[in-house]
């Protein structure tokens, strides 16, 4: 039996497994996967993502979702959800962090003006 363990081509496999290993998500990556993993986790379509950074400890988000569904759609409640992410994307946690009626403005925004 042949001993293939050193071969150019199984080498550059190897090389190609190491680099994606080693290779950190783009933000687009990121976002994308976050919003999966959000949506996954609490049953909620993510609507936006309003704040997204990256911190030493990985990534914080802000996402925007709709959390009850009323008729007339400007009186749907939506929820903003601080979103931690590891540096590779992964989701640590979440929590809410404001909930309003769609047809109205968002108070905590406001004050600073």
């Amino acid at each position: 039996m042949a001993n293939t363990s050193n071969t150019p081509k199984t080498q550059n496999s190897r090389k190609r497994e190491s680099d994606a290993a080693d290779r950190r998500p783009s933000p687009m990556e990121v976002l994308r996967h976050a919003r999966t993993q959000f949506a996954e986790l609490t049953g909620m379509e993510p609507e936006s993502v309003t704040s997204f950074e990256q911190s030493e400890d990985g990534w914080t988000l802000e996402i925007e979702a709709l959390e009850l569904a009323r008729v007339p759609d400007t009186m749907s409640l939506i929820a903003s959800y601080q979103v931690e992410l590891d540096p590779d994307g992964e989701l640590t946690g979440y929590r809410r962090v404001r909930r309003y009626e769609r047809g109205r403005a968002d108070p905590h925004r406001q004050r600073g003006r």
